[in-house]
């Protein structure tokens, strides 16, 4: 597994209040660096917005603990996907999120230099993150959270192992869950 975070540059979207009309919002390049240089942060990956387990569990798990997550060093969490902009930005305000950030991975070229791309064409996804969870220190990878099972076009979309819980309780109790 990785030690570091690869550097990427993420197309985002923004709001700006100079911008009328029912879009206000305009691209903004994000680096690697923007999101985890000199911070700690708890980062998750997803199969894509919108769909169940990450609608239903993942996400609002991470946003209703946050503060817990907060109260043991953690500066942000950050939710990616190998979805657009556009995507992770509605998926995020239907979730009503207001702590954790969402990173769109449009091309997938972060998941792929994280190692965690996997084909999903079964469910007629295409290229899509595996579901993982790391903390990450300044960029630095301290401890992984891989789901079992990885595999292109696997059955099954396992669910456990990288779930806010887990890490919550990793932070917690550091010596009771392996690296």
């Amino acid at each position: 597994m990785l030690k570091s975070v690869p550097n990427v540059t993420f197309r985002t979207r923004v709001r700006d209040e100079a911008i009328e009309g029912p879009n206000p919002f305009r691209w903004e390049d994000k680096t690697t660096a923007d999101y985890f240089a000199g911070k700690r942060v708890i980062l998750f990956s997803l199969p894509g917005a919108f769909t169940p387990t990450c609608s239903t569990y993942q996400l609002p798990d991470f946003e209703k603990l946050f503060p817990e997550f907060q109260a043991e060093g953690i500066d942000e969490i950050y939710c990616i996907s190998v979805n657009d902009a556009f995507v992770m930005n509605a998926w995020a305000k239907a979730q009503g999120i207001e702590h954790v950030k969402v990173i769109p991975d449009g091309s997938g070229e972060f998941t792929r230099k994280m190692g965690m791309l996997v084909a999903k064409d079964n469910l007629g996804f295409g290229m899509r993150s595996w579901r993982y969870a790391a903390i990450v220190n300044d960029g630095q990878v301290e401890q992984w959270f891989v789901e079992e099972g990885f595999a292109d076009n696997c059955e099954t979309d396992p669910y456990g192992v990288s779930s806010p819980q887990t890490i919550l309780e990793a932070l917690k109790n550091p010596e009771s869950v392996a690296a």
